[in-house]
């Protein structure tokens, strides 16, 4: 099933996907910066965890205690996830004409319980855009990483990174997918390179867009 896909008429919606320790987490935070810098109002936020309700999703889906979860289970927290963080913070956000910064998106469910779950990808891209009302990111940036080059920034790791090479070798492809799928929303960068290059690209890809944020 393919999705026409909704993009906010106002403020610019930027995501950061890929797996683990490809560097979101920093990437997201240099781009804030530097748009805060520049006079944006800029939302920094992640999934799952930026609300209180997934706070709780959070400790479910990725604490190692929770143990075994059935695939579809953990499929619908995640779902549930999204929902509640478009209502409550990115909406509201968009509508104000800020610019929206998340770690994380519709597109890590369809790549960690899709591709790595082996769960039905027709169905659960109707559940994740469903979540979503549609909305989809004016930009994604894919930072793409072997995830054994990955795993060796962790010390601990969580449910989802404790999964086996095979199955986050099934979430990198799912991702690279996705990106080819829809090119001009994507901008596909090597994780391994220098962090300031990364932002740099980020900031030129991102500079035309910014037309419909507001600045302070």
């Amino acid at each position: 099933m393919r999705f026409p896909g909704v993009y906010a008429e106002h403020g610019v919606f930027v995501c950061f996907e890929g797996g683990e320790g490809s560097g979101k987490s920093t990437q997201s935070r240099l781009l804030h910066e530097a748009l805060t810098a520049r006079g944006h109002r800029v939302l920094l936020t992640f999934e799952p965890g930026d609300t209180a309700v997934g706070k709780d999703v959070r400790r479910i889906v990725l604490s190692p205690e929770t143990g075994d979860l059935d695939d579809r289970t953990e499929a619908l927290l995640f779902a549930a996830d999204k929902a509640e963080h478009i209502e409550s913070m990115v909406r509201p956000a968009l509508e104000r004409g800020e610019v929206v910064i998340t770690d994380r998106y519709v597109d890590s469910m369809l790549a960690y319980q899709g591709a790595g779950r082996v769960l039905d990808a027709a169905q659960l891209e109707e559940v994740a855009r469903w979540a979503t009302a549609d909305l989809r990111p004016h930009l994604t940036v894919l930072l793409d990483l072997d995830p054994t080059a990955g795993f060796t920034r962790f010390e601990e790791r969580d449910r989802m990174e404790q999964e086996s090479v095979e199955f986050h070798q099934r979430v990198r492809s799912a991702f690279v997918a996705l990106a080819e799928r829809n090119p001009e929303h994507y901008l596909v960068l090597d994780a391994r390179a220098p962090v300031e290059e990364i932002h740099e690209a980020v900031l030129a890809r991102l500079e035309p867009l910014l037309t419909q944020a507001v600045t302070a």
